[in-house]
């Protein structure tokens, strides 16, 4: 179960693990996600109508670079709220932690 990561004014804790982003951000990432998603589907009908391979490559490349502009967004976002905040009361594990995100979003 994932913790609360929120304080009151919005900012991040360790005590539980939620963000807290503006509508702004909140709203530009779901619509994000979910154009990623219609993409998805869209590969999937593809494969079911036999679509050429190498066009549904292309646009499975499509899909991964929009999922890794949405990784990018999380992680400036994180970087900026969560991890300063943290670093800044006392919690130098919190490096370690983006350390292991950033690596996994390199693969």
């Amino acid at each position: 179960m994932e913790e609360d990561l929120t304080h009151e004014n919005g900012s991040c804790h360790t005590d539980k693990r939620k963000s807290h982003h503006s509508e702004k951000t909140k709203n530009s990432l779901i619509s994000r996600l979910n154009r990623i998603e219609g993409q998805v589907r869209g590969i999937k009908g593809l494969i079911e109508k036999d679509t050429y391979c190498d066009d549904v490559l292309n646009q499975i490349a499509s899909v991964q670079s929009a999922l890794n502009g949405v990784g990018k967004l999380l992680l400036e976002h994180h970087m900026k709220s969560c991890v300063i905040e943290r670093i800044q009361d006392g919690e130098d594990e919190v490096i370690d932690e983006l350390l292991v995100t950033v690596k996994k979003l390199l693969k």
